[in-house]
């Protein structure tokens, strides 16, 4: 796998793990993509088949306000670890130590969980927890969308990703400025 589509497939591991891992399993599994040894082992029907239950536990669980907050627990560890495995992925491809691979996944991963994870107790409250199913559905959308563009136009997927994080950061720097002038009031 080519190192754009590995280092963009972080991203939304980092929202939810185990679409871009079943995602990449399954186009190993059908020879859509070559894993090098050992991640090739990802391929095999007995991990798709753990990975897909994985994805419906946390599809599920991200839905419900307060589970989702135990599941953002448990996947402060989980997400980040895939999105260093999915970067991992381009070991082979590139000149860069596979340790380099890893911890940029881990980072990208890891930040996109620590927004999420810090965005969503906010949602619950503020809505009351009709919020979080909602918010849970577009994640997982736009968590689909990047990875699959990530394996079928990885520039495409890496430009969106950068347009999020500007969007990202506008809304926050919007919102904060609307919260200072209603404390100032």
């Amino acid at each position: 796998m080519d190192p754009i589509s590995a280092l963009t497939l972080a991203a939304p591991a980092g929202l939810n793990a185990y679409i871009p891992l079943l995602t990449v399993a399954v186009a190993q599994y059908f020879g859509w993509i070559h894993l090098d040894k050992p991640l090739d082992v990802l391929g095999s029907p007995w991990l798709i088949a753990l990975i897909a239950v994985l994805l419906i536990v946390e599809f599920v669980a991200d839905k419900v306000p307060a589970v989702d907050h135990a599941n953002d627990v448990v996947q402060t560890v989980v997400r980040p670890a895939v999105g260093g495995l999915l970067a991992l992925s381009a070991a082979g491809q590139v000149d860069i130590p596979p340790v380099v691979l890893v911890v940029a996944g881990v980072l990208i991963a890891g930040s996109v969980h620590a927004v999420k994870a810090s965005v969503r107790p906010a949602v619950n409250v503020s809505t009351a927890g009709v919020g979080a199913p909602v918010v849970s559905t577009i994640e997982d959308v736009g968590a689909l969308i990047v990875t699959v563009l990530a394996l079928l136009a990885p520039w495409i997927a890496a430009a969106l990703i950068v347009a999020a994080v500007v969007a990202a950061v506008l809304l926050v720097r919007r919102w904060h400025r609307r919260l200072r002038r209603s404390d100032s009031v």
